[in-house]
């Protein structure tokens, strides 16, 4: 009879992980309604190396040295981009690829693995806290919209993977620690390990997986009593991860002898020292002298690491990676405050992002800590422990750039699914006199359920709307939802009407696309290996014609791009023009601030619109086709010659560097939603060749 009720359950539990599955599968697709493209800008890149892969084999790829980013210097693509992400869907490509095109296949890819992490993480929160938790914490991270909006169709990023690789690790090392089998026990500590380090290296923003990790395993001393366990079993881990992590260039030794390295190491080693002090001092003191050994550690380790990192001795993760660690650092770099991701979340996009589930992460937290909570008394204290670590670094990591919302998804869906399981738990097993009757506890229940998926269905600005999105190669990244293959047209342009060893330059963010669909070199991608190179394109586009024709010419560029959004006002006889929307014209304030040039000297007081020096002064402006007319008041249509605060500019089509013109450019390509003046929304890309027999004027 048992037999029955167990294959029952079984089916249930598969059921609604494949519902979790469905769910996170057609929740990520949502970009495939516009079109079948990559998303973003890394995707091409990513896709590009995957295919050189697939096409030339492993030894090839390591030895690839890109010619066409960061021309002419090139780049070392092993030691510098996600090795295990190309290596990993060129395998999955060649074993299940069949017969779709690589490209097909890595837009499919993020969505796929998005789909499979949430099994991934229904066994991590099952090993933490049971099935019921796990099954809870698989659904609500189908639907979360920070894991869905960095892993949707297209987004041929780092995060994806790295998360499931990050995720399917910590589920291996705290099943390892919990089985009492001993060699199934070092089998998964040993893939734990292996498991982690991959994610190390397909996404760097895994490297803060290893700060919880490290305080977990410091931690574990004075959690558990079989230490004759952990004094082989944790080393074990460390010695997987740490040399695995040595096989690849990326995060490789600056990592593993570097912080992340000591994150481990230094845990690992106070683990074996608190066995050693627990055999010298008696059972007894065993929990003062390993405390003392740890404020000692501690103490002399930050010291140490400081002094080390001062000299050069231990290596330091880069900007970005320390601002996330020390929110303070963002406004001292231009170059990072500028990338839209590495912007923190407001208030607002954070109770989008996580809503109710803050709430229930806020009882989870609270019924783990409170000693009268029966249902957790079942839990070992170390997985209390790990869930209530990752909990707190998940969400102070999450405030430093948006991107890494993903972190503080993954703390919020594991407290949050083990606060739920304990209420669901005694709301509906609790059949004590001194309880409401069962109808009001299953409407408790219900209520329960209502919270959760009211974000999911609320009309205004609900999950499933804020995750659909065209394809950024569709709409330009802009603001505008409407859909264009202007970027597509352009970049066939490029492809075909250029020399095979044209060099194009143009700002950073659109290096890749150039690169993979228009199939030739670029001066600066979205890397971001060379932020020297960055500044010196910035301060070309910020000066004076003849100065930018100079400059062009030392970086050996034999086009140049820009991207202005607007909308075409149809009022009289000729179109009128608001720019604005997600073009140069809305970067160039980020242009000035990592040029180092005063703001105020190129914009109006808005900050925005540019003044008559940006227009008639530099070669940004010279190459925008063109010319504030007047200013207007929005609101009561009130026309001025001049900018009055609380106007907006409006522009007439002005060419100042025309096809058969003899200045330092001449327009050679303009899009088509440009030239057509039927459409209301304008995808301006405009391609200008370098005139290389100009003579400036003296």
């Amino acid at each position: 009879m048992p037999r029955p009720a167990l294959q029952t359950r079984h089916l249930i539990i598969i059921g609604i992980l494949a519902l979790a599955f469905s769910t996170a599968f057609i929740a990520r697709s949502q970009p495939l309604e516009y079109g079948f493209e990559l998303h973003e800008f890394d995707p091409y890149f990513n896709y590009r190396a995957t295919e050189y892969l697939v096409e030339n084999g492993m030894e090839a790829y390591y030895a690839w040295d890109d010619d066409l980013s960061w021309y002419p210097d090139g780049r070392d693509v092993s030691a510098g981009s996600q090795v295990i992400l190309h290596q990993t869907a060129a395998a999955a490509y060649l074993l299940f690829g069949g017969g779709s095109t690589l490209y097909d296949f890595t837009i499919m890819f993020p969505v796929v693995i998005g789909s499979l992490a949430v099994i991934v993480m229904f066994a991590l929160v099952r090993v933490i806290g049971g099935t019921t938790a796990g099954l809870i914490s698989a659904m609500l991270m189908a639907v979360s919209l920070p894991i869905i909006l960095r892993g949707m169709a297209g987004w041929f990023k780092s995060e994806p993977l790295g998360l499931f690789y990050g995720l399917l690790g910590a589920y291996l090392l705290l099943s390892g620690l919990k089985s009492g089998n001993r060699p199934v026990a070092a089998a998964k500590l040993f893939a734990g390990g292996l498991i982690i380090s991959f994610s190390l290296s397909a996404w760097g923003g895994s490297q803060f997986f290893i700060l919880p990790v490290g305080i977990f395993i410091m931690c574990l001393p004075f959690l558990r009593r079989d230490h004759s366990f952990l004094l082989w079993a944790v080393p074990l881990f460390s010695i997987s991860l740490l040399s695995t992590s040595l096989l690849f260039e990326r995060p490789g030794a600056d990592f593993v002898f570097g912080l992340g390295g000591v994150a481990i190491i230094g845990p690992t080693v106070f683990l074996v020292a608190c066995h050693v002090v627990r055999h010298i001092g008696g059972e007894a003191r065993v929990r003062r002298n390993c405390a003392l050994l740890l404020i000692g550690i501690m103490v002399g380790g930050i010291g140490a690491v400081a002094a080390a990192s001062e000299t050069s001795l231990v290596a330091t993760p880069s900007f970005r990676y320390l601002n996330a660690v020390n929110p303070f650092l963002t406004a001292t770099n231009a170059l990072t405050e500028s990338v839209s991701e590495h912007q923190s979340a407001t208030i607002q996009q954070s109770f989008l992002f996580h809503s109710v589930l803050m709430i229930f992460a806020g009882i989870g937290v609270w019924l783990l800590l409170d000693r009268r909570a029966g249902e957790f008394h079942r839990i070992r204290p170390e997985m209390v422990a790990f869930a209530l670590i990752v909990g707190m670094f998940g969400v102070y990591i999450s405030s430093s750039f948006i991107r890494l919302e993903v972190f503080g998804s993954v703390a919020v869906i594991i407290l949050s699914s083990l606060g739920i399981s304990v209420l669901a738990r005694r709301l509906m097993t609790d059949h004590s006199k001194s309880r409401a009757p069962v109808p009001v506890r299953a409407g408790m229940v219900a209520g329960i359920a209502i919270l959760l998926v009211m974000p999911l269905v609320v009309p205004d600005g609900n999950t499933i709307q804020a995750a659909r999105g065209p394809p950024s190669i569709l709409n330009g990244a802009s603001v505008y939802d409407t859909v264009t293959d202007d970027w597509l047209d352009a970049y066939e342009w490029v492809r075909t009407s250029t020399p095979p060893d044209a060099v194009v330059a143009s700002w950073w963010d659109y290096g890749y696309w150039t690169q993979t669909l228009g199939e030739r070199a670029s001066i600066a991608d979205n890397a971001t290996t060379d932020s020297e190179r960055i500044r010196d394109i910035a301060v070309m586009f910020l000066s004076a014609p003849d100065d930018a024709h100079a400059r062009l010419q030392n970086l050996h560029a034999d086009y140049i791009m820009i991207f202005v959004m607007g909308e075409r006002l149809f009022t009289g006889a000729e179109p009128v023009y608001v720019l604005g929307g997600g073009g140069d014209e809305s970067k160039k304030q980020w242009f000035m601030r990592i040029a180092g040039e005063d703001v105020s000297k190129y914009t109006l007081p808005d900050g925005i619109s540019g003044t008559d020096y940006f227009w008639d002064n530099t070669i940004l402006g010279k190459m925008m086709p063109f010319t504030p007319i007047i200013y207007l008041e929005p609101n009561t249509n009130a026309q001025f010659t001049e900018y009055i605060p609380g106007t907006i500019p409006v522009y007439a089509k002005d060419i100042k560097y025309p096809a058969d013109g003899s200045g330092p450019l001449r327009l050679a390509y303009a899009s088509p939603s440009f030239e057509d003046d039927t459409e209301q929304i304008v995808f301006g890309i405009f391609i200008y060749e370098v005139n290389d027999s100009y003579t400036p004027v003296d």
